[in-house]
């Protein structure tokens, strides 16, 4: 019984690599991604404190500024997702975190610092709402839907082990956070490359 979990996701990921090309696509862009912002939200507050100075509360402020504004990027590219499709929802919001790594790896002062806070907020909450929507709609209907998020979620915590080592990693060898925040930047790129695949191949108009 301890081993069924594993043989269950060994399962799903032999039917992806030999079936699913569109699942397979979507799964390397979502890696990098997701990569990306998981290490930006659990590093964002560390990055504040070591490289603008800011101080606990300020913090704090900037914590709840994303949550709330999340909220509002869920509903934000659910909008963008109906009014074209799901890979350009997708596509749009990871530019944005392109351009927002950009100018975080550049911030000098807690104003910078606020207003990067409220582009992330908008597209942390839309990106992964939108992830998990697209991903509903490109498996099989097999009846093994736990199967495939629980797969999903493995793929998505592994992303974000992947990510925080090497920023670390960075972080240690170069003595700056702002040269592991712009690596970030390769990491979307590379995402970006897959997903605008999927949508120059038009495998879904939803």
């Amino acid at each position: 019984p301890l081993l069924n979990g594993y043989r269950e996701l060994q399962k799903v990921f032999k039917t992806i690599i030999r079936q699913k090309r569109k699942l397979r696509l979507f799964l390397i862009g979502f890696f990098f991604y997701i990569m990306g912002v998981q290490t930006v939200m659990f590093m964002g507050g560390s990055f504040g404190e070591k490289e603008v100075g800011l101080s606990v509360t300020q913090l704090i402020i900037i914590i709840l500024i994303t949550e709330y504004l999340g909220i509002a990027g869920a509903f934000l590219f659910a909008w963008l997702s109906k009014k074209y499709n799901n890979f350009k929802g997708l596509a749009i919001a990871i530019f944005t975190w392109i351009l927002i790594c950009s100018g975080v790896s550049m911030i000098q002062t807690a104003n910078h610092f606020y207003i990067a806070a409220f582009f992330i907020g908008l597209v942390m909450g839309g990106i992964q709402s939108l992830s998990r929507s697209t991903y509903a709609k490109l498996i099989p209907k097999t009846g093994n839907n736990a199967g495939y998020f629980a797969f999903y979620d493995v793929s998505e915590k592994i992303a974000i082990m992947s990510g925080l080592v090497m920023f670390g990693y960075l972080d240690n060898l170069t003595g700056s956070m702002r040269n592991s925040i712009a690596v970030l930047v390769a990491w979307f790129i590379i995402s970006l490359f897959f997903i605008l695949r999927l949508q120059s191949k038009n495998f879904t108009k939803s």
